[in-house]
């Protein structure tokens, strides 16, 4: 079994509020002087950057699950990740189908542009990016499972957007793969105040939308070797498999 340092939560360009030196290929060089074996691409109610900066990882070393940050109806934050390229283009038009149409103000919330490996704008998102689905979590959280991806509500414990603080309560037969926590916020804890939660894996991720971010809170993957499935096993410890909060002792 090894060791893969995981940074799951990271804003591109696209997202209104990451800065625009957060390209894929800023992102994936940055992550590599980090030593970030594994990234996740979140951002708001998109995936058009995962598959590039997957293709500009892989030459770094790099692994990256391709996803989003989705905003349910209850405006809940749940990170989604897909393995297969199909799969991702499909629940993007369920995303382009379900996202309230808010125009974006470039001026207020930022730009929000699409950009190639050379860093050349090829699309501006005029959806403001950061508006809400039509959909509620349940029904974000069965798309993503009928598409076999990962689902994990995003910085739960937060006094905004997090699962808690937006509902007060995990909804019964939510089943998500992981619950995304913040620094300084034990996975016993949790599980003590919710006993919910007692079977489930936890993560930290940096949610990182400006370079320096990038890395400042990650979580430790004890698997044979970086892929979905592997990931997948972590998360429900499955076959010695495991995942932690790198500022806690292993579980």
């Amino acid at each position: 079994m090894n060791l893969f340092k995981a940074d799951l939560h990271i804003h591109t360009v696209l997202s209104p509020c990451g800065d625009l030196e957060m390209s894929p290929g800023a992102i994936v060089r940055i992550a590599a002087s980090k030593g970030i074996d594994i990234l996740g691409i979140t951002d708001h109610n998109s995936t058009k950057h995962g598959m590039l900066t997957s293709k500009l990882a892989k030459e770094k070393g790099i692994f990256v699950l391709c996803g989003a940050e989705v905003t349910t109806k209850e405006e809940v934050h749940c990170l989604s990740f897909f393995e297969t390229p199909d799969a991702l283009e499909t629940f993007q038009q369920y995303l382009d189908k379900h996202l309230s149409f808010v125009k974006n103000d470039p001026k207020v919330f930022g730009y929000q542009v699409v950009v190639d490996e050379d860093e050349q704008i090829l699309e501006f998102e005029e959806r403001l990016l950061i508006s809400a689905l039509d959909q509620s979590i349940d029904q974000v959280a069965a798309e993503v499972r009928s598409l076999n991806g990962l689902f994990i509500p995003a910085h739960i414990n937060r006094p905004r957007f997090g699962l808690l603080s937006q509902l007060g309560f995990v909804p019964k037969g939510l089943n998500p793969d992981a619950f995304e926590i913040s620094n300084g916020v034990t996975p016993q804890a949790m599980k003590s105040k919710y006993p919910v939660m007692a079977n489930s894996a936890f993560i930290t991720s940096s949610d990182a939308h400006f370079p320096d971010a990038i890395g400042g809170a990650f979580s430790m993957f004890k698997i044979e070797k970086r892929s979905f499935s592997e990931i997948y096993k972590a998360l429900h410890n499955i076959d010695n498999r495991s995942v932690w909060p790198a500022n806690q002792a292993k579980a």
